[in-house]
């Protein structure tokens, strides 16, 4: 019994080593070249038993073996034979796979240098370790993880020189290979390693990565000495160039430029006690800073900095106080208040700094917006306030209906109180220029004076403004004088329109104080009666909720009728209301005149709240029906809080969220940069200028300050009678399409962006005329930064999500305001995709029991398409109707994928300029399209390559539009077969990552990656854009930086170089003066020094 028990046992046991003999035997019969074999065990019986027949080892030794006796140039043919002819998974592997080894093939790269037989270590002052007090040791985790990686090399040294057993060795090198991968990437594979606390230890990429990482922390933003920051309060009295810096901020700042002059002017004998004497507060030291700061700009600038106005110079003046002043016109560019704000001071140093600060950025260079070339320097708030009261009328006044002999007189009736400002009267003025409004008098000749029926203060505002400037006669309002500083700075000098904008903000407040406005709770009162009003809604109400009760009519459509109801009741309070209002009460006049407020909030005060939404963004449909001057209840209250909380919680969202594709923007338009003067190509985009109004007239479209204005004409336009009324190659403005619209020209061809045929960059004769400055934009000009301040800097008033009109899907449910921005920059296929038909053909509608399609039957008699379609949504196309290519069928976002695919990139580029411009011009943002079409240029930039032809492109690779132009070119030019490509639509995220300069992918996403990729395929970077160079410390190839401006000899003139070099009339035999001046007593040579500062630029 026993013995059979043993005899099993050796069976079984005799069986499973058979059975292991069985499997060794098959793993070795099948045994391929580079076979993976995942069981030790099983590996080293192999050995043991066929080791002869075979090599195999583990971790990286082995690949290196295999990469040793690699055959580059076989395994490239390979893979283009698996391209040609294979599908789907193995053809995008192959792919994959040829991009790898074409980059091997083509550089001096080796493949074995993948593989590393030294670690290499940083220097120590990049890994420092410091004593903290009490005698412990801080030190950077790279320590730790060099550390690991030592430790457990000795420790394979060591059992390998002892002859370990292979699984003791073999685990040891496992450990190894793991602490070199810790080193890399600490995190990559597995678990992190950890130090203290559970903190995943810092690895080399993610000294790199990120925000806090070596590109963004350092070497794209550094901190700077010579800059200051303080809090900002309101300076009236300054002009538009000037600011106030604090006497102690200034003298720290110029410090060194006051010791310098201290020891010039000998009030001190060297440096250092020039420094002392600074630091004491010397009385002689603010006299010499007083002189050292005249005509030194400085540069302001408030965070967050959204667009290039955000950082503006200014000429200082000393004030006492610690706090910064700030001119009122420039707040609305730096979207500055002064509740608290701080701001950043920054000096420039070298002349050219100081040049380009005084002649680029001065603020009142900046009057006009770089995204819609309107006035950003406005008066605002009591300026508008004090204009308003100055140009009203009021008809039983003081002194109305008298005349006056002059202006001169009019003022002694005032002070002396006889007139009222506002009184109608007739005053003889000199110097009158007619305008629209006031045209001139029978028989006037320039020059005579001219009896006006105006006001006073009418008089007084035309006094303001220029010369020679069109009499104005209408009262000042917010749009009012937004138009008139739009027209200065179109007529005038930036001087001269800076001065006049001084010369408002100073009648502004002067006349705002005198017009005693003031606010009290009190003042928002209103005659009307609102009970009366609302009974009759009451009503209506009543009897739809009646109507649902009995079951006559849905949920949904009570919820709808309600609303209606409300906001017509709404409506009619706020009207009531505001007829209710005295025309002199001051919250009228300042609602009407647009210096503070609006009707909406003034409703919420004296009229009715109204319908609020409740968090889901759905409409409430009990109205809140008291005002907040009566007091809401408590019911009325909670039901309001709901939106306000909401609101201040998407405020925090979008911020980030905008902030976010700004910088997303930045990166991928970084480097259009105008290049040269006109690519001259003869392509360009038809735009509408004239559209017919009810009576059949043509006025302006009223896109066009937004689309054709400030362009270049692309061909000549021409009246029906011949004439020409604009040449190719003009920029058109206000005046030009005026003159187009008056000739009954309905659309004109203009030049744009993406058209433009520049290699690199733009031209300038495409891109057409700056916003900013109103001319052709100049050479050098970085419009990719523009085009990505436009778009981002408006963001944050782009709303987060959609407000729903309850439970009804209605066309405004679809994705809007900032979503809907990233979702078109990011060319993301949208929510509920409306199809597009891919033919032209017959449409029918088949609804069968489980879902409705529509069938389209193509002309050229191919098969049918179908397309599924939801049983809510709404058709644009009837059955039975005929469409054309590419038009939509069903209501919703289309996918701008499937227009390129259908209609081609041009009608691409077309449908997202139009997107994005709707959702801005539905928040009432004004955005000009050149700058939307600078960005929908770089998503379509490339080209995949389907059939490389006879050129050096690689099937399946991505390609610039340039480069494969250029290819195909040279392959026709040589009498050979062209690659064939198809454009691709890039997300902006993508597109940024697909650039050619590797350091400016690798500073903005996925670091590790886009390194490692550019270390392998040996990348150069040509450092075009602006982050490379900024990042390896050169000027940026932009503006002044560019090489036509920085490579520029000034040669003297014949004239120039005589004056240089003769010397005084009595001291013929010597031309250069000034080394001795004793012989030539009439002769000295004066050190530059004391000549001022007007040398240095």
């Amino acid at each position: 019994d026993a013995a059979d028990k043993t005899m099993a046992q050796i069976r079984k046991r005799a069986d499973a080593e058979l059975d292991r003999m069985e499997r060794i035997w098959d793993r070795f019969k099948n045994l391929k070249v580079a076979d993976l074999e995942g069981d030790e065990g099983l590996f080293r019986s192999m050995r043991d038993k066929y080791g002869q027949y075979f090599e195999g080892s583990m971790g990286a030794e082995s690949i290196k073996k295999r990469l040793e006796t690699f055959d580059l140039e076989a395994e490239s043919e390979m893979l283009r034979e698996t391209i040609k002819t294979g599908k789907g998974q193995r053809k995008t592997r192959a792919l994959k796979r040829l991009k790898v080894v074409n980059a091997f093939l083509t550089t001096d790269n080796s493949p074995l240098g993948m593989v590393l037989d030294a670690v290499p270590v940083i220097p120590p002052e990049l890994r420092p370790m410091v004593q903290l007090d009490g005698g412990r040791f801080a030190t950077s985790d790279l320590n730790d993880l060099y550390r690991r990686v030592i430790n457990r090399n000795n420790r394979l040294k060591r059992l390998l020189d002892l002859g370990a057993p292979e699984i003791i060795v073999n685990n040891e090198k496992r450990m190894l290979q793991e602490a070199v991968d810790s080193l890399f990437d600490n995190g990559r594979r597995g678990r992190p390693v950890t130090g203290p606390g559970n903190r995943p230890l810092k690895s080399l990429s993610d000294m790199l990565k990120g925000k806090q990482g070596r590109f963004r922390q350092n070497l794209l933003g550094k901190r700077v000495d010579y800059s200051g920051r303080s809090v900002i309060v309101v300076g009236p009295q300054l002009k538009l160039h000037q600011c106030g810096l604090p006497k102690q901020m200034a003298l720290e700042l110029f410090k060194p430029f006051v010791m310098k002059r201290l020891v010039d002017l000998n009030h001190a004998q060297n440096i250092k006690s020039a420094k002392r004497m600074v630091e004491r507060f010397r009385p002689q030291v603010w006299d010499v800073l007083e002189e050292v700061i005249t005509e030194h700009p400085v540069l302001l600038n408030r965070a967050p900095t959204l667009h290039r106005l955000g950082i503006q110079a200014f000429e200082p003046m000393l004030v006492e106080g610690k706090a910064l002043q700030l001119h009122p016109l420039v707040c609305g560019a730096f979207n500055a208040d002064f509740d608290g704000d701080q701001m950043a001071v920054h000096l420039p140093l070298s002349p050219e700094a100081q040049a380009e600060a005084r002649l680029l950025m001065l603020s009142s260079h900046n009057i006009l917006k770089p995204s819609d070339g309107r006035a950003v320097a406005v008066p605002a708030q009591d300026m508008i306030i004090g204009l308003n009261h100055l140009t009203t009328v009021r008809e039983d006044e003081a002194g109305a209906g008298e005349s006056y002999s002059s202006v001169a007189e009019a003022i002694m009736a005032f002070d002396a109180g006889a007139l009222h400002l506002n009184a109608p009267v007739k005053i003889a003025v000199d110097g009158f220029v007619p305008s629209a409004q006031v045209p001139a008098p029978e028989g006037w000749e320039e020059g005579q004076s001219v009896l006006l029926d105006t006001t006073l203060g009418k008089v007084l505002f035309n006094e303001l403004l220029p010369v020679d400037y069109p009499w104005l006669d209408t009262q000042a309002t917010k749009g009012s004088l937004g138009a008139l500083v739009n027209d200065l700075a179109e007529r005038y000098p930036m001087v001269q329109t800076a001065a006049t904008l001084d010369n408002l903000k100073d009648a502004g407040f002067y006349w705002g104080t005198w017009s005693g406005v003031t606010v009290a709770i009190s003042d928002i009162t209103s005659d009307f009666d609102k009970a009366s009003i609302m009974e009759g809604y009451e009503d209506q109400a009543l009897k739809v909720q009646a109507q649902y009760d009995k079951g006559l009519i849905a949920d949904e459509e009570r919820r709808s009728e309600l609303i209606d109801v409300w906001n017509k009741a709404t409506d009619e309070v706020a009207a009531a209301m505001q007829a209710g209002l005295p025309k002199l009460n001051t919250i009228n006049r300042m609602v009407s005149s647009g210096a503070r407020g609006n009707w909406l909030q003034v409703r919420q005060i004296a009229g009715i709240r109204g319908l609020v939404a409740n968090p889901k963004g759905e409409i409430i449909p009990r109205p809140i029906k008291s005002s907040y001057r009566e007091g809401l209840s408590v019911l009325e209250y909670f039901i309001a809080t709901h939106g306000a909380r909401k609101g201040l919680a998407d405020t925090a969202l979008k911020t980030a969220n905008s902030g976010y594709l700004t910088r997303r923007l930045v990166d991928v338009s970084q480097d259009v940069i105008v290049r040269e003067e006109d690519c001259g190509t003869e392509r360009g985009l038809t735009e509408v200028i004239g559209v017919p109004n009810a009576d059949g007239e043509l006025v302006r479209h009223e896109t066009v300050e937004n689309s054709s204005f400030a362009r270049s004409l692309a061909v000549d336009v021409e009246a029906e009678d011949g004439t020409v009324l604009g040449r190719a190659g003009e920029a058109i403005g206000d005046v030009a399409i005026d003159a187009f619209i008056a000739a009954g020209i309905t659309e004109v061809k203009v030049r744009s962006v993406l058209t433009c045929e520049s290699a690199v960059g733009t031209c300038a004769k495409c891109y057409g005329r700056s916003m900013a400055t109103g001319q052709l934009v100049d050479i050098g000009e970085a419009v990719g930064i523009i085009a990505a301040q436009s778009i981002g800097e408006p963001g944050t008033q782009l709303t987060m999500r959609t407000f729903h009109t309850g439970g009804v899907a209605s066309a405004d449910d679809i994705t809007q305001g900032l979503p809907r921005i990233q979702e078109l920059f990011e060319a993301r296929t949208p929510k509920g995709v409306a199809p597009i038909s891919e033919v032209a053909g017959r449409v029918t509608i088949e609804d069968s029991e489980k879902q409705l399609r529509l069938v389209l039957t193509p002309d050229d008699g191919s098969e049918e398409i179908a397309y599924p379609v939801l049983r809510r949504a709404r058709m644009l196309v009837s059955d039975g109707e005929h469409v054309g290519v590419g038009t939509q069928l069903v209501a919703g976002a289309v996918d701008p994928k499937q227009v390129l695919r259908v209609l081609g990139p041009r009608a691409a580029q077309k449908f997202l300029v139009q997107e994005v411009q709707d959702v801005y011009q539905s928040q009432g943002v004004g955005i000009h399209d050149k700058h939307v079409e600078v960005i929908v240029r770089q998503m379509l930039r490339r080209i995949t390559v389907i059939e490389s032809g006879d050129t050096d492109l690689l099937p399946g690779e991505l390609t610039d539009r340039a480069r494969f132009t250029a290819a195909n070119r040279k392959a026709v030019a040589e009498g050979r077969q062209p690659a064939s490509g198809r454009d691709e639509l890039m997300g902006i995220t993508k597109a940024s990552l697909a650039t050619d300069s590797w350091l400016s992918a690798a500073s903005f996403q996925e670091t590790t990656r886009v390194l490692t990729q550019a270390a392998m395929e040996g990348k150069s970077d040509p450092l075009l854009g602006l982050k490379e160079n900024v990042i390896i410390g050169k000027l940026i190839p932009a503006g002044t930086g560019l090489d036509r401006y920085t490579q520029v000899n000034v040669e003297p003139t014949e004239e120039a170089k005589a004056n240089l070099f003769t010397g005084p009339a009595g001291f013929a035999d010597f031309d250069y003066p000034g080394l001795d001046s004793s012989s030539t007593p009439e002769f000295h040579a004066i050190s530059l020094d004391d000549y001022g500062t007007d040398y240095r630029g």
